[in-house]
């Protein structure tokens, strides 16, 4: 026979269950809002995967203006160092729609995401212009959205610079960085690559060339066309494999 005493530890046991739900729903809610990432493991039986998005602009050691949308790699490094650490994330997705931004920052981000010993993909939506192309291929797949581009062009400064030629020097080393790191992670060849930075005909106040999604899967750039579902089924096959390696 129930007593007061057990309806009351019932409805307690009830009542933390649900506050503790509740709080991590908050949890994640707040993540989305402040980092864009959240850990998506609402199926228990599936694995974990995490996710982020690198958004707006990439900004570096200046910071970006108020009114900008900006991915801030100070914050981004530590989290991805974090992910590679913990035991309860089995790989990570980022979705991207990036206009660029600083050269070093967006980088260091693309050669940290490369050194992830977790499974990666990476997914554009809407575009990944011009630093943003290093970041979307140093997962282990990339995929496109039909309507995403990606931007390819020469390194750019703004502002004023030093006319003499270690100028130009150091741009031309800046370019030589970022063409052989997208090379050796994805399928393009460097001539290639470089033809479609140096295009004259296609942006109008620039050199360079807008690829759309069909485009960048054809010059090797990208993997595959495919959005979320394709790319979060695509996660947990390379998170299988992976599993399935480790235990032979």
């Amino acid at each position: 026979m129930l007593n007061s005493d057990n309806v009351r530890n019932e409805k307690n046991g009830t009542g933390n269950g649900n506050e503790e739900e509740l709080d991590s729903k908050r949890y994640k809610d707040e993540k989305i809002e402040k980092e864009g990432q959240v850990t998506l493991d609402e199926n228990k039986n599936k694995h974990k995967i995490h996710l982020i998005t690198i958004i707006g602009e990439i900004e570096g050691h200046e910071n970006a203006g108020n009114q900008s949308k900006v991915t801030k790699y100070e914050l981004l490094l530590p989290q991805l160092a974090s992910i590679e650490d913990s035991e309860d994330i089995d790989g990570v997705l980022f979705l991207l729609n990036t206009m660029g931004g600083d050269v070093e920052a967006g980088l260091a981000i693309a050669e940290m995401i490369a050194s992830l010993s977790k499974p990666t993909v990476s997914l554009v939506l809407g575009g990944s212009h011009s630093i943003g192309v290093p970041i979307a291929v140093s997962s282990d797949y990339s995929f496109i959205v039909p309507t995403g581009t990606m931007v390819v062009h020469p390194v750019r400064v703004n502002g004023m610079v030093i006319g003499a030629p270690q100028t130009f020097t150091y741009f031309k080393d800046v370019q030589n960085r970022i063409t052989n790191f997208v090379c050796s992670h994805c399928r393009i060849c460097k001539d290639r690559f470089e033809e479609l930075m140096m295009e004259t005909e296609i942006l109008t106040k620039d050199m360079g060339t807008v690829l759309e999604g069909k485009e960048a899967v054809k010059e090797g750039i990208i993997n595959e066309i495919g959005g979320i579902s394709q790319a979060i089924a695509k996660l947990h096959q390379l998170i299988d494999a992976k599993k399935d390696d480790k235990q032979s």
